[in-house]
Order: C-alpha cells, then sequence, then structure tokens
C-alpha cells in the first residue's frame, strides 16, 4: 500500500520528510514500501539537539533494559546467589556500567555505528554450562533461604569464587576475539560459516535457556502468563497503534503528537505493568504470604529491605571479586560462545548501517568493530560481570521505528547507562521484580532468540533433503548430547581430568553441539553455494553502490587520526586502519539536518 505524498508526512509517519534517505537496493526492496518511510531524521554523521540525544538515549536504554537484566538474574541460579538480592543488585550495577563503557568505546573508535553494546546470552550458556560441573555445583545450603547468611565469609567465598572462575575464562577467551578482530581473520571465518552453521547455533541458545524461563515462570503461571500476553499484546496486536501526546515546537507550540509507544517500548511496559499488579495484589494480601505456599515467590515485598540496604552510589572497578582464576574447560567454552557472538555482530553491523543511512561497513571498520568488542568482553570479565558484550540487535531495530540514524544518540545511551552503574540504588531497584514476571518475559525472549536463529534459513534451498538433514540433526544432537551429559556427569572419564572438564563443558553447551555439526556437516557435504545458501548470504552482505556518506566520513578514526595517518603509506597495511583517502570526496547527497521543531518522536510504518 502507498501513501499520498500529498498528505502531511508529519501526521502519518511522525518524522521530517526532508531528512537524508536511506541506502537502498532498488528493485531489492519491496515495493509497497512508500519512498518516504525510507526518510532519515538524522543520519549517522548528524548531531541531534542535545535534549533529543538525551530522550532517544534513555529509550535505547529502556530497549535494551530485558536483555542487560535478565543475565545477572540467571547466572545469579549458577552462582549460588538466587537468595542474595544485595549481590544481584551490584551485579546488575556493574552489567549497566561495562555496556556503558563498551557501548562508548564502540562508537568512537570501533564501528563507529549507532550501535549499543550490552550483555551477550551466547556467553550466558556455556558460563551455565561451567558452573553446571560438578565441582561448581551449588551446595545445598545456599537453595535455603533459612540457611543462607549473606554476609557470611563462607558464602561470599562460595559465589565469588565461581565468579572469579567465570571472569578468568571470559578474559581469556576474549583474547581470542581481540586477535581476530584487530588481525583481519574475521573474513577467513566468514568464509566457512554460512546460515546453516548460523541457524542451529543461534536457535539453540534460546532453547538451552528453557529451564531458566520454566523455573522462573512456574513460580505463578498466572503473573507470568499475564506478562506474556501483554507483551505479546503490545508488540504484535497494537504496534500500529499510536497514542497522542502533548509536544510542544517554535512552530506549532503546544499541541498533540502521534507516538507509536507499544512499538517502542512493548517488553518495558508489560513488565511495569505486571509488576504494578502484583505490587496491588501484595498490598491487599490477596497473594500468599506464607515462603511454602504456591505464589509467593510473586509478591512484591520478598526484597524491599535490598533497596534501603543498596548505596546510593556504587563504583565497580576490576578485580572488586578478587583475583580471576583460569580453567581450561571454562576457556575452550567461552570461545564458543565468542566464535558465535562475532558472526551475529557482523550481521548486525551491516543491518545498521542500512538502517541508520551509513554506507556498508568496510573491511577495515568491521575488523575494528570485532576487536573492540573482544576489548570490551576482556573489560567486562575483569570488571566481573560474569557475562562479555555484544551488539545489541534489538537497539539495531530500534533505529528503524525512529528514524534516527545518529551515533550521538548512542554516545548518550552509554552516558547513561555508565550512570545508571554508579547509581546502586537503579540495580537494587530492577532485583524487586517478581521472579514470575521475569519468566513471563523469558518465555518471549528466549522464543525470540530461537525463531531468530531459524530465520537464517530463508537463504538456503530448504526444498534440498541435504540441508533438511543438516539442520535437522544438528538441531537434535544441540539437545540429546547436552541432556544426557548433564544426567551422566560420570559419562566422560579419559583418565585427564582436563579433558574431562573440557569435554563437560563443550558437550554440555547446545550452542556449540549443534553448531560444531552444522559446520562440519555443511562444509563436508556436497552440495552447490546456491544450495548451501552461500550466494544469498553474502548478497545480502555485499557492497552496496547506493551510498549517502562517503565511507571515510563515517568509517573514519576520530579525532583527526585517519587525516594523520592518510599520509603513511605503510597505513593500508594494518587491517584495522582506514586506508588513505584523497581529500576530495564529497557525500553524494547532502546529509539532512531538520530543525528540531520538526520531529516528532516516533515512526508509523
Amino acid at each position: 500500500m502507498t501513501a499520498d505524498k500529498e498528505s502531511n508526512g508529519l501526521d502519518n509517519y511522525a518524522f521530517a520528510l526532508e531528512g537524508c534517505d536511506l541506502p537502498h537496493r532498488g528493485e531489492d526492496l519491496v515495493s509497497s514500501i512508500d519512498e518516504d518511510s525510507k526518510k532519515l531524521v538524522y543520519c549517522v554523521t548528524d548531531v541531534p539537539p542535545w535534549y533529543l540525544c538525551i530522550l532517544l538515549g534513555t529509550q535505547h536504554c529502556l530497549t535494551a533494559f530485558g536483555g542487560i537484566i535478565a543475565i545477572p538474574l540467571i547466572l545469579s541460579q549458577g552462582l549460588c546467589l538466587q537468595h542474595d538480592s544485595l549481590s544481584q543488585s551490584h551485579l546488575i550495577s556493574t552489567i549497566f556500567f561495562v555496556s556503558g563503557i563498551c557501548t562508548l568505546l564502540q562508537v568512537t573508535f570501533g564501528i563507529r555505528l549507532p550501535i549499543l553494546q550490552g550483555g551477550t546470552f551466547t556467553l550466558l550458556a556455556p558460563s551455565m554450562a561451567m558452573l553446571s560441573m560438578p565441582e561448581w555445583t551449588c551446595p545445598a545450603w545456599t537453595q535455603n533461604a533459612s540457611l543462607v547468611n549473606t554476609s557470611s565469609t563462607e558464602f561470599i567465598e562460595v559465589w565469588q569464587s565461581r565468579m572469579r572462575a567465570l571472569q578468568g575464562s571470559i578474559m581469556v577467551g576474549s583474547l581470542f576475539q581481540v586477535f581476530v578482530g584487530f588481525s583481519g581473520l574475521i573474513g577467513l571465518f566468514m568464509r566457512f560459516i554460512g546460515p546453516l552453521t548460523i541457524a542451529p547455533t543461534i536457535a539453540l541458545i534460546g532453547l538451552s535457556l528453557f529451564d531458566s524461563a520454566g523455573s522462573s515462570a512456574g513460580n505463578h503461571w498466572g503473573i507470568s502468563s499475564m506478562t506474556t500476553v501483554l507483551i505479546i499484546l503490545f508488540s504484535q496486536y497494537l504496534r500500529h497503534i499510536a497514542v497522542p501526546f502533548p509536544t510542544y515546537s517554535k512552530d506549532k507550540k503546544l499541541h498533540t503528537s502521534r507516538v507509536y509507544v507499544f512499538q517502542i517500548l512493548p517488553v518495558l511496559l508489560g513488565i511495569t505493568l505486571s509488576w504494578l499488579i502484583c505490587y496491588i495484589l501484595t498490598t491487599y494480601n490477596i497473594l500468599p504470604a506464607e515462603p511454602d505456599q504456591y505464589g509467593y515467590l510473586a509478591r512484591t515485598d520478598l526484597k524491599g529491605e535490598v533497596i534501603s540496604q543498596a548505596p546510593w552510589f556504587t563504583f565497580p572497578y576490576p578485580g572488586q571479586w578478587g583475583m580471576p582464576t583460569v580453567s581450561l574447560a571454562g576457556v575452550v567454552g567461552i570461545l564458543a560462545g565468542v566464535i558465535s557472538s562475532m558472526i551475529e555482530s557482523v550481521g548486525d553491523y551491516h543491518a545498521c548501517a542500512r538502517l541508520s543511512g551509513a554506507p556498508p561497513p568496510p573491511k577495515h571498520a568491521i575488523n575494528r568493530g570485532i576487536g573492540i568488542e573482544g576489548l570490551g568482553c576482556l573489560l567486562a570479565g575483569a570488571w566481573g560481570t560474569g557475562n562479555g558484550t555484544t551488539s545489541y540487535s534489538e537497539n539495531v531495530g530500534a533505529l528503524g521505528i525512529t528514524k534516527v540514524g545518529s551515533r550521538m544518540v548512542i554516545v548518550a545511551s552509554g552516558v547513561l547507562m555508565v550512570a545508571m552503574g554508579i547509581l546502586g540504588k537503579v540495580g537494587a531497584i530492577f532485583t524487586t521484580i517478581p521472579s514470575p514476571v521475569m519468566g513471563g518475559m523469558f518465555l518471549v525472549m528466549f522464543g525470540v532468540i530461537c525463531a531468530a536463529g531459524v530465520s537464517n534459513l530463508q537463504y538456503t534451498d530448504m526444498n534440498s533433503s541435504r540441508n533438511i538433514f543438516i539442520f535437522g540433526f544438528s538441531m537434535f544432537s544441540g539437545l540429546v548430547i547436552p541432556n544426557w551429559i548433564l544426567k551422566n556427569p560420570k559419562g566422560i572419564a579419559t583418565g585427564v581430568v582436563e579433558i574431562d572438564q573440557m569435554l563437560q563443558v563443550l558437550l554440555t553447551t547446545s550452542m556449540f553441539v549443534g553448531g560444531f555439526f552444522g559446520f562440519i556437516l555443511d562444509n563436508t557435504i556436497p552440495g552447490t553455494k546456491e544450495e548451501r545458501g552461500i550466494l544469498a548470504w553474502n548478497k545480502a552482505h555485499e557492497d552496496d553502490s547506493s551510498n549517502t556518506l562517503e565511507s571515510g566520513e563515517v568509517y573514519g578514526l576520530p579525532f583527526g587520526i585517519s587525516s594523520h595517518l592518510s599520509s603513511l603509506s605503510w597505513i593500508r597495511y594494518i587491517p584495522f586502519c582506514p586506508p588513505g583517502m584523497p581529500n576530495t570526496l564529497e557525500p553524494k547527497q547532502p546529509l539532512g539536518n531538520p530543525e528540531p521543531a520538526q520531529i516528532i518522536i516516533g515512526v508509523g510504518l
């Protein structure tokens, strides 16, 4: 359907029509999309007004909110922290702080696209596999709230020793990503990794977390179901409904503007509304008050003391949990997650470039982006988040909603996340979310992760019996083998303890098992590149000659570093440095720089 171009674009699309155009592939785009819907209010190199940067930066933080806080809450189960809410709040503050630092590094020195960094589920799976090993299994007394003294030296050592083991493994594993990025080897990796490897790897991340989702949701199926229904309602059924909000502009003064709030913040709205209902049910004692009764964990007053105990300001620092330790098994398991994260990020870079009005990222920018992500994982390990960092696909999608592709907005997001990490009360508030509410969110989130992995099969010929076999066998093996190993932990006995531990971690990590079989079978069973999906995959990521901004302007190093390096003849041999470029390059199209008064936050598809 094509909208009438004579109508008021601000009313119909909720963004100014005089912005810059998204780069497009002509005939490859769906013809029914109106040309106006490709307009950007601000391109990647534009600088919006400060108040708009803060407003949209806050929105990006809220978009990433669900994924960022879910990771430490899930990880706390393996760290024996279920009954220590104050330590959970410290973990949440730390992951917000490190995510903000990594975002600023990525936007300033990395890929230089408006892409937000946060915790990654690809490292969560091997981390939980490592913590499920017999030597790291939580003592029985830590599962009983009445027996846990959170201030005792014994309890602190129980969870911090596990955190230190995770830290060391993540730090060593991240060095591999740093090397692959800054050496330019990521291109070699992508040559052998296709959709039939990526699909089972990503899909099994979501499937392997079904137990965490079920355990949390099962604490009160009514509350968790309500949360799931609300998120589905907002994100799918109400996403095209605009809500009028009062807006002020110099031209129209005080007036109402339509904001697609359900499409922008469905997860946050769903969690907040369920959280509020749980608070009301707790206030009127409708939820059971006895710990042994079903539904007790849906109460909001279980962790009320955490907010008062948490300090107003906390300053996360490297080594705050002690000196990290390293194990071979942990490092190998983390490497499987790191490789998956790198592959996913390359796809995010290309998607982000298309949505932010930038040219496709050149090789040196991709190399630098992957290297900075590896550095981010190193920092996350040093600070003790128990996780790494990666590019957030959710925030890449948010660029298409807001039509603001400026990287200064993501800089504002990074600063806000650092501030949230320093404010200890913020992390404490998040720990009071009832577990059934989080369980309802997990049902949606992990399902979407699984489906996102399967969606990579669109590039392959799924009428081919070869491809059906590879994907089916990889998926089924990724479920069967880890399940058997978990039920038979003594089944692996090579006689060498280190090898036993390494195999234990790898074979209980579903994404590694499925990805490994997918990789081996896809590269050994005869098949054409078209059948395997390699041609379509490469076409989706090939360079586009229809650029709106010159590559050097977007992907060059900041603070005049590129201009200083351009005179050096040997700089072209460094994989992560931009090659010398002539000074006569001009943008192919003028950058959009509309007045702030033209902007109405939100989007109409």
